[in-house]
């Protein structure tokens, strides 16, 4: 018997009710929602088969899942390109697994990072949030002593709202960290 995971919960119980009241909904359709999340991780042109490997590797620990490899479609000489050759790996996680996955990257991996003051509230003008992690060992399932390049991870939260406004209210009431953006007054002397 498997039970629902902790942060699908609380957008049942709170956020959803707290999304209607806030915005003003009259159908509960109308309320957004996570769709997906996309797990982006990019490898080096003359990377060799085992780091290849070992990203691919790293990335499925992170995700639960495997991730498909990115080729490219056409040799580009000047990136030192060759067709079909490797060129990163992505994940695409939806329904529990990616709500398993985000109440991890919430309550555990963003605290984890060395002066963390928070994520940008900045959203791509759909609704949809974009997230950069610069060294993907903030994850618990990666084992520092195994890496042996640091790699770094994009995460994209695609929702259903329509407005920036709308996306971020869902994010924060799932307990995105977003950056407080404080004005500096001067003060007289």
């Amino acid at each position: 018997m498997s039970t629902a995971p902790t942060l699908k919960k609380l957008y049942a119980e709170k956020a959803f009710p707290e999304l209607m009241k806030l915005r003003g909904y009259t159908n509960k359709h109308q309320v957004p929602r996570i769709v997906k999340i996309n797990l982006n991780s990019g490898i080096d042109a003359e990377a060799d088969k085992n780091q290849i490997a070992d990203v691919q590797r790293d990335l499925s620990l992170i995700a639960g899942q495997k991730p498909v490899l990115s080729k490219t479609r056409k040799a580009i000489s000047n990136f030192k390109l060759k067709e079909n050759q490797v060129v990163g790996c992505h994940v695409t996680l939806r329904g529990d697994s990616m709500w398993e996955f985000l109440y991890r990257l919430l309550a555990v991996a963003l605290p984890t990072i060395r002066d963390f003051r928070g994520v940008s509230p900045k959203l791509d003008g759909q609704g949809n949030y974009n997230l950069g992690i610069s060294d993907f060992t903030i994850f618990p399932e990666i084992t520092v002593e195994n890496v042996k390049k640091s790699m770094g991870l994009d995460i994209t939260i695609v929702t259903t709202a329509e407005t920036d406004d709308e996306g971020r209210d869902l994010l924060r009431l799932l307990g995105m960290p977003f950056r407080r953006t404080e004005t500096k007054t001067a003060t007289a002397a």
